[in-house]
């Protein structure tokens, strides 16, 4: 199941969804919007995503994943717009016959995803500062404006051609 999401994210009913008398373990992980990011105070967090292309790259990273690993089931849900402190902004669970492989497969599943999906977040503080976040990009501090931009590539750069996984 892979889904791409305004709304908020069920985690309960997508680690169910994975569950399968075949498996030995079900790894889950959920990622939530935090409040404080080093020693800055988050407000809440505003997700963007190239969705036609986010969902291609999901895909790839199951195809990846179950070459790689014995998985029965597989979830990957990411949340797009608004989130509020406390929110679940992303949920990767997996089953496999044993715990290692459930838990090594979640782990490469989560990491992937934050770099090469293309799936960014404006992290709003409270001070009324912002900043775009995405582990593949470079922050650029705008002097004097209050708030911190990234270069985020363009279409071109998201295409075959320019694949970054």
């Amino acid at each position: 199941m892979i889904e791409i999401t305004s709304e908020p994210i069920d985690h309960v009913a997508a680690v169910e969804r994975v569950r399968s008398p075949r498996a030995g373990a079900v790894c889950s992980f959920l990622g939530t919007v935090r409040e404080l990011t080093g020693d800055l105070k988050t407000a809440y967090l505003d997700y963007e995503a190239y969705p036609e292309m986010a969902r291609k790259k999901l895909a790839e990273l199951e195809e990846q994943a179950r070459s790689r690993w014995p998985i029965i089931e597989l979830a990957m849900v990411h949340r797009l717009g608004h989130l509020d402190l406390g929110e679940v902004s992303v949920v990767v669970a997996v089953s496999c016959p044993h715990r290692d492989e459930a838990f090594e497969a979640c782990r490469w599943l989560i990491d992937t995803l934050k770099e090469v999906v293309p799936i960014w977040k404006k992290e709003r503080r409270a001070d009324g500062t912002e900043e775009w976040a995405h582990p593949g990009l470079t922050p650029v501090k705008q002097e004097g404006r209050g708030h911190t931009t990234c270069n985020l590539p363009t279409a071109s750069d998201l295409t075959d051609d320019h694949d970054r996984s």
